[in-house]
């Protein structure tokens, strides 16, 4: 039976999140421990124990939802009762992880690269007003007229009806205003996040880490790897390298990376994170994909 990795993208962390790995499976205390070292912080105890303010900024859960995600990886490898992945793709930071555990680059090094991308992302919110917007039930063209309409950029095209927005915090104001007014949507929900993800607004942090990745060791991964950026395979490590980049300041597909990968004849996914939001993108995107989340030691298969 062929099977696929997905992993979390930021917003699914939770204060909590590994602490029964952690405990209960060896190889994924070790990873752990190395996150520890290589950062030079604790990295699990905040995951473990919070503060949940802590968690939720950029340059902690970025590294906390990579980490939780190998960690699953290497649980259900050792655990002989999985075959390895036919895929790997994650959504938005979870490229990063699936990248990891498709061996481009080691453990070590796409910790660092996902530390460096969420203290850029970071700086980036911080020197700008963003926000996001969902918009749910409505047409792509009718969001990209709003998009056109109001400056903002569409950030994230997840699923049939649920397409999220970017941008200054005022325009994406008023366009939230236009679309509830316009009753082109069932639901439009403006998001708490630290600033405009996936937009025009992040160019100094997406600028500064095609730098940074220049120096990263990267090879071809070993499985298949879906880009955000296009929803297409991606190999080449030019190729990666500029996937990831751009990545930072564009609209992540991940219906096309969905529904691509299980083309390969992949009969079942593993959500490997906290939150089981992919799992509810997947339906939403074709009922056939079938998807197991696992967060946690006692949702491994036995």
């Amino acid at each position: 039976m062929a099977i696929g990795y997905l992993f979390s993208g930021q917003g699914a962390q939770a204060v909590g999140m590994g602490r029964s790995l952690y405990d209960n499976i060896p190889v994924a205390r070790e990873l752990y421990d190395r996150a520890d070292a290589v950062l030079g912080w604790k990295l699990s105890k905040i995951c473990f124990e919070g503060p949940e303010a802590e968690l939720t900024q950029t340059r902690v859960c970025q590294p906390a939802l990579f980490v939780q995600g190998c960690a699953i990886a290497a649980a259900l490898k050792a655990s002989g009762g999985v075959e390895a992945p036919a895929a790997c793709l994650g959504l938005s930071l979870g490229e990063l992880t699936a990248l990891t555990v498709a061996e481009a680059y080691s453990f070590e090094d796409g910790l660092q690269v996902v530390a460096e991308r969420g203290r850029l992302m970071q700086e980036a919110c911080d020197q700008t007003d963003g926000a996001m917007a969902s918009m749910i039930g409505g047409s792509v063209e009718g969001v990209e007229s709003l998009c056109a309409e109001f400056d903002v950029d569409m950030a994230n095209l997840n699923c049939p009806g649920q397409i999220v927005i970017s941008g200054e915090s005022a325009k994406v104001a008023k366009a939230v205003e236009a679309a509830q007014a316009s009753g082109n949507f069932r639901m439009v929900v403006p998001l708490k996040v630290a600033g405009a993800y996936h937009s025009r607004l992040m160019e100094p942090a997406r600028e500064a880490f095609a730098r940074y990745l220049q120096d990263i060791p990267l090879q071809s991964p070993k499985v298949p790897v879906f880009t955000n950026t296009t929803g297409q395979q991606v190999s080449e490590p030019a190729a990666i390298r500029e996937a990831l980049a751009k990545q930072v300041v564009s609209s992540v597909l991940w219906e096309d990376c969905m529904r691509n990968a299980a083309a390969l004849g992949i009969e079942t996914f593993y959500e490997c994170g906290p939150g089981a939001v992919l799992s509810g993108l997947a339906r939403r995107i074709d009922r056939q994909i079938k998807v197991v989340p696992i967060a946690e030691s006692d949702q491994l298969p036995s």
